[in-house]
């Protein structure tokens, strides 16, 4: 089977180290942004197979980020979970963009992630059971 990429956007240095260790122990390849503005620009070099990225970041948010990359035909296609603090509301019709297949609230569990990421890019279910 051939390794499928994840790209991970997150302002938090320990939330990206976390997920990559998690996601490289699962599996996938890896990539890490700390802003949006340099998710964007490695989604449009390397066009991950799937794009995790925090809400709020400096310089373009997630919902930004989802935005941009669904108006880019190079990109569009590509599928997005995007990450919430606890109590930070996103109004529905914010998050109404083909590519955003899930928000999960922080905190998390990795495993949830990795969960989420199995089952959004090899679609085996029992696996997916397995790791929760």
């Amino acid at each position: 089977m051939t390794s499928k990429t994840v790209l991970i956007a997150d302002d938090e240095t320990h939330i990206l180290n976390v997920l990559a260790m998690k996601l490289n122990n699962g599996g996938f390849n890896v990539l890490q942004a700390e802003d949006g503005a340099e998710a964007f620009r490695l989604a449009r070099s390397e066009l991950p197979d799937l794009i995790i990225t925090d809400y709020q970041m400096p310089r373009m948010s997630g919902l930004e980020l989802s935005s941009r990359l669904n108006s880019d035909p190079a990109t569009s296609a590509i599928p997005v979970v995007l990450l919430t603090a606890r109590g930070f509301s996103i109004a529905e019709t914010q998050t109404i963009s083909p590519n955003i297949r899930c928000i999960m609230s922080k905190p998390f569990s990795p495993r949830e992630i990795l969960a989420r990421t199995q089952e959004l890019l090899v679609g085996d279910i029992e696996s997916v059971g397995a790791t929760a």
